[in-house]
């Protein structure tokens, strides 16, 4: 997922995002620790980078707010 897509997104979609995303991390991460090996193993990479990319647009836009309500 880019950032440009993730930046369009509402705080509901991101949000719903990233808790679909925690769970799947959370499934790959059971699958490694039990034994077997996942259906692609760069998967949990891509899945931790695709969250702190969610995470880092968050705290951008929570940020630009509390600038805008400072300046106001």
């Amino acid at each position: 997922m880019k950032v440009k897509e993730i930046r369009v997104m509402s705080n509901e979609d991101t949000n719903s995002k990233l808790v679909e995303l925690k769970k799947e991390l959370m499934k790959n991460r059971a699958q490694v620790a039990s034994g077997t090996t996942p259906k692609s193993p760069g998967q949990i990479k891509k899945i931790r980078k695709t969250i702190a990319k969610i995470l880092t647009v968050t705290k951008e836009k929570l940020s630009n707010n509390q600038i805008i309500k400072k300046v106001n």
